[in-house]
């Protein structure tokens, strides 16, 4: 089995990229951060506008990913691209 390769730093230009793929996808459905939040059931924004822009090192787990998927109506790995 092969060890894994990625840093820290490039994991952490992953979950920017993720961030802002969640963003735009958000945006093109017009939906607002609060509601995004209040749809994956959380009670304020914080979790989904720090993640979406990788600050304070939050991001996105898989658990939200699936969930924000789902509210948007879109495929998960649209957020991998």
């Amino acid at each position: 089995m092969k060890e894994c390769s990625i840093g820290s730093e490039e994991m952490l230009e992953i979950y920017k990229q993720i961030g802002i793929n969640v963003k735009n996808a958000r945006k093109s459905k017009g939906v607002s951060q609060l509601a995004l939040s209040l749809a994956i059931g959380h009670k304020a924004v914080g979790t989904v506008s720090m993640a979406e822009l990788c600050l304070n090192n939050k991001h996105f787990n898989i658990e939200h990913l699936i969930k924000i998927a789902d509210v948007l109506e879109v495929d998960v790995c649209e957020f991998f691209r």
